[in-house]
């Protein structure tokens, strides 16, 4: 069974994560959602509720739109105090050890603004090194993120775009799933 810890602040109104996730829970993968916005809307998160989730799994996926060139504050938070020293790190802290690290995220904008000449500069991997070396530090296997562009109504696409792009997505993470063993 893998986890997903889902981030996201506006998850009722959301077409890409919410796809996402309802594709996940009609799959035959057994995963254990844990929605963090709803279970700590005050940002008052269990750390040993998160720890103990986190110690059920092999591989936990990190699932939240990407905001800012990065993650939703929540989902920071919830690093910063569930992924803690002699738990995550330190001389006894090799609990997530060989565990699989799997970011995975919507983007907004289209894939031509993330490139050099694009409005957004970056490539989108450059935006993830933190994660990368987050998993590193904590002697998690770091799975390549898994993403897909064009989710914003605002941007104009449409609902019909996002959903079936959503679907796509989940089924590449279902896939990634498989692979792992999951």
């Amino acid at each position: 069974m893998a986890l997903v810890i889902l981030a996201h602040p506006t998850f009722d109104r959301s077409l890409a994560n919410k796809s996402i996730i309802e594709e996940l829970k009609s799959s035959n993968i057994d995963v254990e959602i844990r929605n963090i916005r709803n279970l700590y809307p005050d940002y008052n998160i269990d750390v040993k509720a998160e720890q103990e989730a986190l110690l059920r799994h092999k591989t936990i996926i990190f699932q939240y739109p990407f905001y800012w060139y990065g993650m939703p504050g929540i989902l920071k938070l919830w690093f910063d105090v569930v992924f803690e020293y002699q738990f995550a790190y330190g001389s006894k802290g090799d609990k997530l050890k060989d565990k699989n690290f799997v970011p995975s995220f919507t983007v907004g904008s289209a894939q031509s603004s993330y490139t050099a000449l694009g409005f957004q500069h970056f490539r989108v991997y450059e935006f993830c090194k933190h994660l990368e070396q987050t998993a590193y530090h904590t002697q998690m296997n770091y799975i390549d993120p898994i993403y897909f562009y064009g989710t914003s109504l605002a941007a104009g696409y449409t609902g019909d775009e996002i959903k079936a792009n959503a679907k796509h997505h989940a089924q590449k993470l279902i896939q990634k799933l498989l692979e792992l063993g999951e």
